[in-house]
C-alpha cells in the first residue's frame, strides 16, 4: 500500500509475505528494538527504512550473527558517518565472523568429502554384491 505522498508504507502481513518470515518474526524483532513501525490506532506501518532495518536483521542472522550484534550492526549504520572507533569496531566484528564462517566452511567441505567416499564404499560394496549374485545364481 502507499500513501497519498509516494512513500511505500506497508502492512506487518505484506511485509512478512515480502520477507518470508511470521508476523510473529516481526513483532520478536520489534520486541528486541530492531524494528520501530509508525503506528496508525492498532495498526502497524512499516516504511522503506523498516524494510532496510528487516533486510540487513535477517543477513545478520544467516550469518550467525546474534540478536545483540545486529543490534550492534544496526545502531552503527544509522550513527553519523566518521566514528572511526565504531567502524574499526565493527570491521573487527565482520573479520571474526567471517573467521568463523571460513572455518564451518572447511568443516562442511571436510564432511562432504567424507560423505562421498562413504557413498563411493556403499556403491562398490553394493555392486559386488550384486555381481556375486548373478555368479551365485
Amino acid at each position: 500500500m502507499a500513501d497519498g505522498q509516494g512513500n511505500h508504507e506497508i502492512s506487518i502481513g505484506v511485509l512478512a509475505r515480502e520477507f518470508g518470515v511470521t508476523t510473529r518474526t516481526i513483532r520478536y524483532y520489534e520486541d528486541e528494538g530492531l524494528l520501530s513501525p509508525e503506528r496508525r490506532g492498532q495498526k502497524r506501518v512499516y516504511g522503506p527504512r523498516e524494510r532496510v532495518r528487516l533486510r540487513l536483521i535477517l543477513r545478520g542472522k544467516r550469518l550467525g550473527f546474534s540478536i545483540a550484534e545486529i543490534r550492534e550492526i544496526l545502531d552503527m549504520y544509522e550513527s553519523e558517518p566518521g566514528e572511526a572507533g565504531q567502524l574499526r569496531h565493527l570491521i573487527g566484528k565482520i573479520a571474526e565472523r567471517r573467521t568463523a564462517l571460513e572455518r564451518q566452511r572447511a568443516d562442511i567441505d571436510e564432511t562432504l568429502a567424507d560423505m562421498a567416499e562413504i557413498e563411493a564404499r556403499c556403491e562398490q560394496t553394493l555392486a559386488d554384491l550384486k555381481s556375486g549374485e548373478r555368479r551365485a545364481s
